[in-house]
């Protein structure tokens, strides 16, 4: 979505991010052209070899014995982001940048717009189970999708008149009724994760454009396809990464969207 965005000339003013919007908004604010998109792209194509996921069956329940709360540490995820940044503040990259992270102990969503980048990202993509809450302040945080999936209502409170929304591929299949015991659990949580981002989609003011990108999905998996929690397999990120690039072209020259 972002290489055909850069391709057509249509580089932002303001990136907003969530969880792992976060890490790719990042990625773009620090270096918003097609060397930082294909930057980008490398790096989840050689995800694997930064072990974000690492370890094996043993070692992960290891550290759930452990912890007795997160299957992963986050310390290769700070690594590769490290790598990955030119700055090391947000107030210093190239593009105005903020992310949103769950609070604990307040039980809100809290943005993070300057400070260090590293330890902000990395609570926003903090996906509880998954990866540990990051302490920050005395204060701990959690995965931002958890407060605010698709931050709309914050683009335009910060004067956004165009958004372009690229969000992770659920919102391309409508939900259905659970069947059995353990999807009563999922969709509660698609209900929480989406009622907002609906909600502010209708009641988008006059004179602002909103556009949701296309992740090419011929048919998206129910949300309740166990696919979907084989989250270290990355073998096809290339593939995904370019029928989104493509299916996002068409949308854009449909609509001739772009610099005038």
């Amino acid at each position: 979505m972002l290489g055909a965005l850069i391709e057509r000339g249509i580089v932002p003013d303001l990136v907003l991010g969530t969880s792992v919007g976060a890490i790719n908004g990042v990625a773009i604010a620090a270096a918003p052209s097609a060397a930082g998109v294909q930057r980008l792209t490398d790096a989840w194509c050689d995800i694997d070899r930064s072990q974000v996921f690492d370890g094996s069956v043993v070692r992960r329940l290891a550290t759930l014995a452990r912890t007795r709360t997160h299957l992963h540490g986050n310390a290769s995820l700070r690594a590769m982001l490290t790598e990955l940044l030119p700055v090391s503040r947000i107030e210093e990259l190239a593009v105005p940048f903020g992310c949103v992270a769950a609070s604990i102990e307040r039980a809100c969503e809290h943005w993070f717009t300057d400070g260090p980048i590293v330890p902000a990202v990395v609570a926003s993509a903090a996906v509880p189970g998954l990866l540990p809450p990051v302490a920050i302040d005395g204060e701990h945080f959690i995965d931002g999708g958890v407060v605010n999936s698709i931050p709309l209502s914050r683009a335009i409170a910060m004067g956004a008149q165009e958004i372009y929304v690229l969000h992770v591929g659920r919102l391309d299949r409508p939900l259905e009724a659970p069947r059995s015991p353990w999807e009563v659990a999922l969709v509660a949580f698609e209900i929480a994760r989406r009622h907002r981002f609906v909600g502010e989609l209708a009641a988008i003011p006059s004179g602002i454009d909103v556009h949701v990108l296309a992740t090419g999905q011929a048919d998206p998996p129910r949300f309740t396809d166990r696919s979907q929690f084989r989250y270290r397999d990355t073998a096809d990120a290339r593939e995904r990464i370019d029928r989104a690039r493509e299916a996002s072209a068409r949308y854009l020259d449909e609509r001739d969207l772009g610099p005038r």
